[in-house]
């Protein structure tokens, strides 16, 4: 019988995230309890999503996601019905990775990673404040990282 190696060598490839946390959450429900009056079910809700990264040592990165949203009453002079701010954030190791295939591994798989954590704290956030889950839709940072890189290419 042959023996496989399994342990990594020195040289082998590693990402992993070491660690997933809230950096800064806030939720605001100004209007409280007369927003619970209105007859519209359907807020307009306003979202911003943004994706920060620094690299923290030779091996470490943070990469965190930043939501802002606001949902308003369209039909009460978009009267706030409530306000999220959430910054998600994770510690990523990557170690022997080419240099050629860190940014999209920090631009697309990490965000990829912590989105789903980023959208269960915004859907219970917002059971929590009393409203029905709001639920984001998923987020293909692959396609949103072409495009970044395209624009780049045509300045």
């Amino acid at each position: 019988m042959t023996e496989i190696a399994t342990t990594p060598t020195d040289d082998t490839p590693v990402f992993s995230l070491q660690k997933l946390y809230i950096k800064d959450i806030s939720f605001e429900n100004p209007n409280a309890p007369m927003v619970f009056t209105i007859q519209n079910p359907q807020p307009n809700i306003e979202m911003n999503m943004k994706m920060e990264n620094r690299q923290i040592d030779e091996d470490h990165w943070e990469v965190s996601l930043k939501a802002s949203i606001v949902a308003r009453d369209t039909e009460q002079d978009n009267q706030v019905r409530f306000e999220i701010e959430v910054e998600q954030a994770g510690l990523f190791y990557l170690k022997n990775i080419p240099e050629e295939h860190i940014d999209v591994l920090i631009n697309v798989d990490c965000p990829t990673m912590i989105f789903p954590y980023t959208r269960q704290i915004i859907s219970q956030l917002t059971v929590d404040g009393g409203f029905m889950p709001l639920l984001l839709d998923p987020i293909n940072f692959a396609a949103a990282y072409e495009v970044n890189r395209k624009q780049q290419t045509k300045h």
